[in-house]
């Protein structure tokens, strides 16, 4: 399959990993006594966080390109009518659940990093941390089942099925740590959406192994 615009879209996804993962790695660097083992990610893009300056910095382009891969991506299999209906919901609502995060995050922010949760806005953020965790998980299980299911892209759903593990390690094992290794367990959960929009972004770069007939090629050429 010739590649497309579209299809070099998906590198937006991998973009988007690599722009959150610098993010996450060199922001705790203008934020002193931060300690990553106890501390969740969202304390370094806090308003009032020494390190927001540097996260936006580091994190623009996850930002920008994580919402715009998976909307590439859920235009590519609604228009090649790629996998089965089931398998397009899915991805649908991933995309969904990553808008809901793009916007809802940067309307409500937490106003102080680490301190408890008092204002509406702080309330709001909670919010919306709960719907992207509910449509996050609601959706992969979608993706397993119809990986799993006949003609199903048994890859992406073995993919989806690791991202929702890593998802549950995070939320079980928030709970089941000590506070002191709070953000280690809460990293596994914020990388699992970030990662497997990558990993959508590859599987558009791929085409989703769609292959293009003789006469659209022709005309492609």
């Amino acid at each position: 399959m010739n590649k497309k615009l579209i299809n070099w879209v998906g590198l937006a996804g991998v973009i988007a990993l690599l722009s959150y993962a610098a993010a996450v790695i060199f922001s705790p660097m203008a934020y002193p006594g931060y300690n990553w083992m106890e501390q969740a990610v969202s304390d370094l893009s806090a308003e009032t966080a020494p390190s927001k300056m540097l996260w936006s910095q580091l994190a623009a382009l996850y930002g920008i390109c994580s919402p715009v891969c998976v909307v590439v991506v859920s235009i590519f299999v609604s228009d090649h009518k790629v996998g089965s209906k089931l398998f397009r919901v899915g991805v649908y609502l991933f995309t969904l659940m990553t808008w809901i995060s793009a916007i809802g995050y940067k309307m409500f922010p937490l106003s102080d990093s680490g301190k408890e949760i008092t204002t509406f806005q702080e309330k709001m953020h909670i919010v919306v941390t709960v719907a992207v965790v509910l449509l996050s998980i609601v959706s992969l299980l979608i993706l397993i089942i119809a990986g799993f299911r006949k003609n199903g892209i048994r890859s992406l759903g073995v993919l989806a099925a690791i991202a929702l593990a890593m998802m549950f390690v995070g939320a079980i094992g928030q709970k089941a740590v000590p506070p002191e290794y709070f953000g280690i367990v809460e990293r596994f959960s914020v990388f699992a959406a970030v990662g497997f929009t990558a990993v959508l972004g590859i599987y558009l770069f791929r085409g989703f192994g769609v292959k293009e007939s003789p006469k659209a090629e022709a005309k492609a050429a």
